[in-house]
């Protein structure tokens, strides 16, 4: 069984992040989302997301897309990885994640077989959380 692992906010569940979950899909028999807490998303952000982690979280498994969604470790970003042991790291094509750290990290978790793979876009300039975010708010 090929286990694949993604991260992210999900703020504004839409069809980019729908697209990217059938993207990952395709790499593995085996889905796990791991989505942002709000304490992280606010670090890494500036700012929160509109909706909650519950309410992101739901939001995914309602789609059907994942096997698993889990909440992120608010401590130690590597948890998810090192626990769930995943053959394959899908990164969205935004995600700020450098690819020789992630891969550097991997191979001191003694995870060198791990692929990691930058998923395409899909409609950025149309499906895109901070895009829809300033829709809402207008």
């Amino acid at each position: 069984m090929t286990k694949v692992l993604v991260f992210g906010t999900f703020d504004i569940f839409h069809e980019g992040h729908r697209d990217f979950l059938k993207q990952a899909r395709k790499h593995g028999d085996f889905l796990r989302v791991i989505v942002a807490r709000n304490a992280t998303v606010l670090k890494v952000k500036g700012r929160l997301p509109r909706y909650s982690e519950t309410e992101r979280i739901n939001a995914i498994k309602k789609s059907g897309l994942a096997n698993e969604v889990f909440p992120g470790s608010l401590d130690d970003r590597y948890s998810a990885i090192r626990d769930f042991k995943p053959d394959v790291i899908c990164l969205g094509y935004d995600q700020k994640q450098s690819v020789p750290e992630l891969r550097q990290k991997l191979d001191a978790l003694g995870l060198d077989r791990t692929k990691i793979i930058r998923l395409e876009a899909y409609e950025p300039e149309k499906y895109k959380s901070s895009i829809l975010r300033k829709q809402l708010d207008e």
